[in-house]
């Protein structure tokens, strides 16, 4: 016959019965045999500490709270139990098991080294001093080991030096328990392991899932990007022609966005073949919402289907006019307001040239000023402003008319260049502008536009274009015979 040891919570109908069993029992207790117990034994009862089985620590998180529904507990830890003491090892494995950790022995260093590259545990529990390697040596070596994971790292010690101390903690030890270990306090302390490697485990689980959401969204990116340089090659065709002699005068259009797609649009078509047009346009805003918008604008300015031109009157027999600039203006303004009815706005600055006489008509709406560079190198700014298009219901605009000598030459220009900034800070501004156009007044119009472009880079220090860059030149060489 052998002595009972309680090893749990017991239950009430069962300390009733054990009450019942003691009453009777108390006549005979004198009688009963006194068994002798090993000092081994007699330590871990001393040790055994609370009775009561535990559930893993990080089940703790999971507490029930009244009116919520249970949470399934997370699997036990798993601990490494470091001793050269096979008795030592027995009492912590004992009282692990019994809080619910899964355990695993080894009785030495070396040989929990080994069980580590194959098998990391969770919690390694270690003595310091032990012949061969020491705890502090294995906690080093298991740091170094390739694991994205972290390893909480407890050391027994008799030792309490305070520069002992240290240099456990600089070797990566998380945690010292002095021996004779108190049970009570190794258990606190393996609960607070326990909740340093749930958050671990949890950081982990969030950063696969940030992972995975960046490699979602790269992917998406990079579709977006191809969708854009499909894009950008398109809008780059909304103006089929960039340049053209027109025999008494020659034109050419720039157009340079700032990103994949911009809100600029500048080109020029033929009314007659006496009369051209030439528009500058700035939409509003950036990207693909800007850059749908001049879409649709260079539609409704195409030199090839004209039918659709807002600026042409067509009539019988091949009849073929133009509306002045100023009610071109507001023909825009109202199909903003009546049909497309969008937050957006954009500036316009158009020109209607007579290639016989020299004579333009011109309008200002909200675009920075067309430069008038004459055949000795004079700027002129030309212009009296106005308000952009879409902004105002109703708003009325006034036509400008100046006349071109052989040799003059008409720029219309986007902010996206006056605006430009330059190394040094501050902006280009017209001053800037006119005075590189003087320098560049006697190249052809599209060699002029690409040294503009360059010099602009230049200027700005190799960075790239803030804003869209662009605008339509004019040069008249003469009337028409």
């Amino acid at each position: 016959m052998s002595p009972s040891i309680a090893t749990g919570p017991v239950a009430p109908h069962e300390a009733k019965d054990r009450a019942g069993a003691l009453t009777a029992g108390n006549a005979t207790a004198a009688k009963r045999p006194q068994f002798y117990l090993s000092p081994a034994l007699n330590a871990w009862r001393a040790w055994s500490g609370p009775r009561e089985r535990i559930v893993h620590v990080i089940a703790d998180r999971n507490t029930d709270r009244a009116g919520e529904t249970p949470q399934a507990a997370p699997p036990a830890l798993r601990v490494l139990v470091v001793d050269d003491s096979r008795a030592q090892r027995a009492v912590l494995a004992l009282h692990l098991r019994r809080w619910g950790y899964r355990v695993t022995e080894a009785a030495s260093a070396e040989e929990a080294l080994e069980v580590c590259r194959t098998d990391l545990p969770d919690i390694v529990l270690s003595d310091w001093v032990m012949p061969g390697m020491s705890g502090l040596e294995l906690c080093r070596r298991i740091r170094a080991l390739p694991d994205e994971g972290y390893r909480y790292f407890i050391l027994l010690t008799s030792k309490s030096e305070k520069a002992e101390v240290a240099d456990g903690l600089d070797g990566g030890a998380d945690d010292f328990l002095t021996k004779p270990v108190n049970p009570d306090e190794l258990h606190a302390r393996l609960r607070a392991g326990g909740r340093i490697i749930g958050m671990q485990i949890e950081l982990l689980e969030k950063n696969r899932l940030v992972s995975a959401t960046l490699d979602e969204l790269q992917k998406v990116h990079a579709s977006l990007d191809r969708d854009l340089i499909e894009a950008r090659k398109l809008q780059q065709t909304l103006v089929r022609d960039r340049e053209r002699d027109f025999g008494a005068g020659e034109v050419a259009a720039l157009l340079r966005p700032s990103g994949h797609v911009g809100g600029d649009l500048a080109g020029f078509f033929e009314i007659t073949p006496r009369r051209i047009a030439l528009y500058s346009v700035d939409v509003s805003g950036h990207g693909v919402a800007s850059a749908m918008m001049t879409a649709r604008l260079a539609g409704l300015l195409s030199n090839s289907s004209r039918d659709q031109n807002i600026a042409i009157v067509s009539g019988l027999y091949g009849y073929r006019d133009a509306w002045p600039p100023e009610t071109v203006a507001a023909r825009f303004n109202r199909m903003m307001f009546e049909e497309l009815q969008l937050d957006q706005y954009f500036t316009l600055a158009y020109a209607e040239i007579d290639l016989k006489t020299g004579r333009v008509w011109l309008v200002q709406a909200g675009h920075p000023h067309p430069v008038l560079i004459r055949a000795g190198g004079r700027i002129e700014k030309v212009g009296e402003g106005g308000l952009p298009i879409g902004l105002i219901e109703g708003a009325e605009w006034q036509r400008v008319e100046l006349w071109l000598e052989p040799g003059d030459r008409l720029f219309l220009v986007s902010d996206g260049v006056t605006e430009c900034p330059v190394a040094g800070g501050g902006d280009l501004g017209e001053e800037g502008l006119a005075a590189m156009l003087e320098e560049m007044h006697g190249m052809a119009c599209g060699p002029m536009l690409e040294a503009l472009v360059w010099k602009l880079a230049d200027r700005m220090g190799g960075e790239d274009f803030p804003d869209d860059v662009s605008g339509v030149l004019f040069r008249f060489k003469g009337g028409l015979a």
